[in-house]
């Protein structure tokens, strides 16, 4: 998930109470719910090394049991070396209370972003497989409003941080209204009275809401909420494979290997279908509310395969992107200069999504790699 939905959950967590555990708790909630996410690091390296790294040794099994052990340390030496000589009278943080806080919010940050159909290798580094949950888009306003929404009301009572909101719920009302051909106008109607309803309970007769027992029950409400949102769309994204598996056996196309329903922005409704064949990637969109519920494209994607296809994944960069590829889709066309090859990669997932189709890599006649590999 985006990194506004892990540290919402990392602050509501800490809005339930769990702040008072121990000095530095809150800060061991909101690191711990990003931590992670480090390996965005690797964005600067360049190329496609980031799309090959992350989500992989800094969220997999090696890294979960050590992540609380370095932040509770981290938290500890900021606690003696900076705060507690800024104030000598402080009380202490514990070490107990931070190793189980940290514990708490590092793993809810691989568990979101197995809820997307980007994916997480949960295994490494012992074994690179990605696992997906197919059960919310990879930026999920629901949580933005249940989760924000209830620390903006209960919390934010200077101006800066009034001001701050103010932004952040512009921003997300562009993201979410600007988009008509992505988000339904049911969900649209639905978020401008969700921001409406958030205005109104900042107001001065609702001042009463704000008191921290009134903060800590409507934390830990909207989270439950949440846990059952979340519960719910798992819930239905394994209902909704089986049922275009069912339609696309109805339909005669047998053999089929992988079925992928990904969510779709501010509508749980509905998703974006890939079927794997041995042969073919079969692509559609799937809604609840139609009927029929499936609806495929008139055109089927080759799978990749064949001498070029095989030359050009030698490429690093094409090697690095096939290792996050769940659909690899090859386009191939001739080079007009040197007879040779220009190999264009992308993912089923993401095809009509530029920013994240794969490499160019450049053939020559004899399926050699040209000096210009990729762009």
């Amino acid at each position: 998930m985006d990194p506004i939905t892990h540290t919402f959950t990392g602050a509501a967590l800490a809005a339930t109470g769990l702040r008072r555990a121990t000095p530095l708790a809150t800060a061991a909630l909101l690191i711990g719910a990003n931590a992670p996410d480090v390996d965005g690091l690797t964005y600067f390296a360049g190329g496609f090394v980031a799309i090959a790294f992350r989500r992989g040794w800094t969220h997999g099994v090696l890294a979960l049991p050590l992540w609380p052990f370095v932040l509770t340390g981290l938290l500890l030496l900021w606690d003696a070396q900076v705060r507690r000589w800024r104030d000598p009278h402080a009380a202490p943080a514990r070490a107990g209370p931070l190793l189980a806080l940290s514990a708490l919010a590092v793993l809810t940050h691989p568990t979101l972003d197995w809820l997307n159909n980007y994916g997480v290798r949960w295994l490494m580094p012992f074994d690179g497989r990605w696992f997906y949950g197919d059960a919310l888009f990879i930026i999920d306003p629901w949580i933005w409003l249940l989760l924000g929404g209830v620390l903006f009301v209960t919390h934010s009572n200077d101006r800066r941080s009034l001001a701050a909101w103010a932004v952040f719920w512009a921003f997300a009302s562009v993201a979410v209204l600007a988009s008509p051909a992505l988000v339904p106008w049911a969900a649209r109607i639905l978020w401008i009275t969700g921001i409406g309803l958030l205005v109104a309970a900042r107001s001065r007769p609702f001042a009463a809401i704000r008191r921290e027992a009134v903060l800590d029950r409507a934390a830990t409400a909207a989270l439950a909420i949440v846990a059952v949102y979340v519960a719910t769309t798992v819930a239905a994204a394994a209902a909704a494979r089986a049922g275009v598996r069912a339609a696309l056996a109805a339909a005669d196309l047998a053999g089929v290997e992988q079925v992928m329903v990904a969510p779709t922005a501010a509508n749980p409704f509905a998703g974006d279908v890939v079927a794997a064949t041995a042969d073919a990637y079969y692509t559609g969109r799937w809604n609840w509310l139609d009927r029929p519920r499936l609806e495929l494209a008139s055109e089927s994607l080759p799978r990749p395969r064949g001498d070029v296809f095989e030359a050009a994944a030698r490429a690093p960069d094409a090697r690095r992107f096939l290792s996050w590829a769940r659909f690899p889709v090859v386009d191939i066309e001739r080079a007009d200069a040197d007879a040779g090859f220009v190999v264009r990669f992308s993912d089923a997932r993401y095809r009509a999504l530029g920013p994240l189709n794969g490499p160019t890599v450049r053939l020559d006649r004899d399926l050699r790699l040209a000096p210009a590999l990729t762009k």
